[in-house]
């Protein structure tokens, strides 16, 4: 399962059972400023057969690291910690501005459809580590 974490909402994506197609699989929507839902993100891995994880790692323009990396890394090894599952990190940068593209693309609007672009987000995150061998 791919998590596109982020601070309004957190983007979930799901691979195929071979680990070969990711599709958006939803979102949730986290309060500003309040703790992790990580009990809500681990129901809905439950939920989808979730055999390990894939966090977006949110890095600046450079590719270096920021304080919201390192909060999305606690993230990570909470969930890791809690489920015994890998959790692997893939660099995030522009996955968003490829969901926002495809969906203009399809001729949709984004308007009101935020939630919508961070699942999708979350599955070009996901479909990129799917792509990478090893």
């Amino acid at each position: 399962m791919a998590i596109d974490y982020g601070r309004k909402r957190i983007g979930l994506a799901i691979s195929d059972p071979l680990g070969m197609i990711a599709s958006p699989a939803g979102f949730i929507v986290r309060r500003e400023g309040k703790r992790a839902p990580i009990t809500k993100i681990l129901a809905r891995a439950a939920e989808l057969g979730a055999l390990g994880f894939v966090i977006g790692l949110p890095l600046d323009g450079e590719g270096n690291e920021t304080d919201w990396t390192a909060e999305v890394r606690a993230l990570g090894a909470e969930i890791a910690k809690r489920t015994g599952m890998p959790v692997r990190f893939y660099d995030e940068r522009f996955t968003t501005a490829a969901a926002l593209r495809t969906v203009q693309e399809l001729g949709e609007s984004t308007r009101g459809r935020k939630g919508d672009v961070d699942s999708l987000s979350a599955a070009i995150l996901l479909q990129h580590a799917l792509n990478v061998p090893g």
